[in-house]
């Protein structure tokens, strides 16, 4: 059972890449395109807007696999940057401060930057041919 997990690990993490990179892109959406409809929306040109902006386009090139090592590295940066701006201020606790979900995307980016985007990736399929 164990060499079966072994051999599908490379899948695992591309589902790891892509499930992640789903959520960080949706917020990306809802900061720029307004999709979900938010209750407040940050003016063009802020740091909000900024790192809406990365978590759009480069959450979509992880998302697809394109340039995944690059984008996971900027994205891992952005989050590691988002909470200690945003969340470490209002405390050292990541339950308390609000900084839980930014703490894992900061490690999960860190870790797809280090493994690479997996076979299901566009990247997989440029470096195939």
């Amino acid at each position: 059972m164990l060499q079966n997990l072994d051999r599908s690990q490379p899948y695992f993490l591309s589902l790891l890449r892509a499930i992640s990179a789903l959520v960080l892109f949706s917020y990306g959406t809802q900061k720029i395109l307004h999709f979900p409809a938010a209750q407040s929306v940050p003016p063009v040109g802020s740091m909000s807007w900024i790192a809406g902006m990365l978590e759009l386009v480069l959450g979509f090139c992880v998302l697809i696999g394109f340039k995944t090592r690059y984008a996971a590295f900027v994205l891992s940066g952005l989050m590691a940057f988002a909470y200690f701006i945003g969340h470490f201020p209002r405390g050292i606790y990541p339950a308390q401060n609000g900084g839980v979900a930014a703490i894992l995307f900061c490690f999960i980016f860190l870790y797809i930057f280090a493994a690479g985007p997996g076979p299901l990736s566009v990247d997989a399929k440029m470096q195939s041919k």
